[in-house]
């Protein structure tokens, strides 16, 4: 039967299309990606909304969906069976953005947090206080809600018309929309080959979660995966390849093997068994990484593909020992100072090659072989020039300073990783968690790109342009916390003191020095270079031959 018998196109305002989604309307497939925009994207589609700009069409199939509990983002919604919902084939990433910035709940993701500046007429984050003239979308969407500000804010009601009008364009906007309603599940296929192949290619993860979807509630899936392993260790979202390796590396070596067939034999453990046994093996080195390695979170990982074979390692060797695990830190941070060039075929085979050497019956032999791989003499050390917080060189040098306990110059406590989860959720780098010492237009172009104008603090109540005033203020008698919260973040009294006096050159010079001793400290602790690698005493043990009676003792 051709497609077009039974499609039509169609448009949906935003007003019923959001309504829809919050109703349980609209289903998402758990072929499709999981949402990848940031909070920019969010405020573009708003911004192109209010300017009346196209933003795309929607392609939804439509046929019969279960009751049960949907997640759309932050929004959890109990959807009633429907025999005509709406599954999103094309515009997932628009659909769940509009439901959950223009509702209540949603904002409390930083994504769909979003608000509209009647000065500037603009879309902004919404602020932590209260700004009459800053209106949240959800409050700017509902008319009722509206009112409600106005009457709240008598100040501002020349600004009414201006208002309602931004609510007239969002809740009025059309969308193109192309619905399919056919039963027949080969469309489906054929149409999400072919935006697969002629558009935007997926990724070998969402292939394999699209060959193996389960729409049944609670089935582990490969974005669910990185979803509770964020949620409970607070290490952000690892990647959907990342994760699909981990659980491929457990069951074998060749995490780049065809996948098409993957649970296909008829004595195979199964893809929920062996989903389940991936997600504990990622989670166990997960907390190894967070707990042993200074590593706290995803962002600050200096390769991803080095998570792959110790989710191998300690799938087969859950409860590693002392001495091994020490080993196993060495391992990690050898490799992650050495990088990818140790290996001939580069990032692409390398956690193929890390996984050949993690054997399923010898742990030692397991760990020594990894650190064969990375052995060096000497190592050339990451330095403290061209910060940039995508870069594997800066990661080391953020866990170094992870590693040195940060304090909150506000409360003088230690920075926990709940405070860079929070911070950092919906980041690909570690950016946000990093602020400036001193705004960087009042320090010298050459100074600009080094390490010593930046401290890691990712929880504060102040701007990043107010840290340094926050820093070099002079302390009242109760903060006796006070100078350990500055050597914390390696600042001494005569960098502080050279700060306050406006000789930012000099302070940054002495900083920049302490660092780098700092880090190669940090590294010749984790590394340990220098001491033999030998296994653990009871690997050593040979046991003697059986003697007899007669034996002398």
């Amino acid at each position: 039967m051709a497609v077009d018998s039974q499609s039509r196109a169609t448009t949906l305002d935003v007003e019923g299309l959001v309504n829809m989604a919050w109703a349980g309307k609209i289903r998402v497939p758990r072929f499709q990606r999981s949402f990848r925009w940031s909070w920019e994207d969010v405020r573009r589609l708003f911004d192109s909304i209010v300017q009346g700009y196209p933003i795309g069409s929607l392609l939804l199939w439509t046929r019969s969906a279960p009751a049960q509990r949907l997640q759309l983002g932050e929004l959890r919604i109990d959807a009633p069976a429907d025999s005509a919902a709406f599954w999103v084939v094309d515009g997932q990433q628009r659909i769940t953005s509009l439901a959950n910035a223009l509702h209540p709940e949603g904002r409390k993701d930083r994504r769909f947090a979003l608000a509209y500046d009647l000065r500037t007429e603009t879309f902004v984050r919404t602020p932590a206080g209260k700004d009459p003239l800053v209106i949240p979308l959800p409050v700017l969407f509902n008319l009722q809600e509206l009112l409600k500000w106005f009457s709240a804010n008598p100040g501002i009601s020349e600004y009414v018309d201006k208002a309602s009008a931004i609510t007239r364009r969002l809740r009025q906007f059309q969308v193109p929309a192309y619905e399919v309603s056919q039963d027949d599940p080969t469309v489906l296929q054929d149409i999400f080959d072919r935006m697969n192949n002629y558009g935007k290619r997926l990724s070998r993860a969402e292939i394999f979660s699209a060959l193996n979807a389960q729409e049944e509630d609670g089935k582990l899936t490969i974005d669910r995966i990185a979803e509770n392993i964020d949620r409970d260790l607070g290490f952000g979202a690892i990647d959907g390849n990342t994760v699909l390796q981990a659980v491929l590396a457990r069951r074998g070596t060749d995490v780049k093997r065809d996948i098409r067939h993957e649970f296909a034999a008829p004595d195979d453990e199964g893809g929920d068994a062996a989903f389940a046994a991936g997600e504990e093996a990622l989670r166990r080195a997960v907390t190894f990484l967070q707990q042993e390695c200074s590593v706290p979170h995803f962002t600050m990982l200096a390769y991803r593909y080095l998570l792959v074979p110790l989710a191998r390692l300690f799938a087969h060797y859950p409860d590693l020992d002392a001495r091994n695990r020490r080993l196993l830190r060495r391992w990690y941070w050898r490799a992650a100072v050495a990088g990818p060039q140790q290996f001939k075929a580069g990032t692409g085979d390398a956690a193929r090659l890390l996984c050949t050497k993690v054997r399923t019956d010898d742990l030692s032999a397991s760990i020594q072989g990894l650190l064969d791989l990375v052995e060096q003499k000497n190592p050339s050390l990451p330095r403290l020039q061209g910060f940039a917080t995508n870069q594997a060189a800066t990661k080391i040098v953020l866990c170094s300073w992870w590693a040195a306990e940060p304090r909150s110059p506000e409360t003088g406590e230690p920075y926990q990783i709940a405070d860079l989860a929070d911070v950092l959720r919906d980041q690909a780098t570690a950016r946000d968690a990093v602020r400036y010492l001193i705004p960087s237009r009042q320090v010298p172009k050459r100074y600009r790109p080094e390490a010593a104008n930046r401290v890691l603090m990712p929880a504060l109540s102040v701007d990043s342009e107010e840290v340094g005033g926050l820093l070099l203020r002079q302390p009242t008698e109760d903060m006796t916390w006070w100078p350990a919260m500055l050597r914390s973040h390696a600042l001494t009294g005569d960098i502080v003191a050279h700060l306050r006096k406006g000789e930012v050159g000099e302070a940054l010079t002495m900083r920049q020095h302490l660092l780098a001793t700092s880090l190669d400290s940090f590294l010749e602790r984790m590394c340990e270079w220098r001491f033999e690698d030998t296994p653990p005493l009871f690997d050593l043990l040979i046991e003697d031959e059986d003697e007899g009676d007669d034996a002398d003792y």
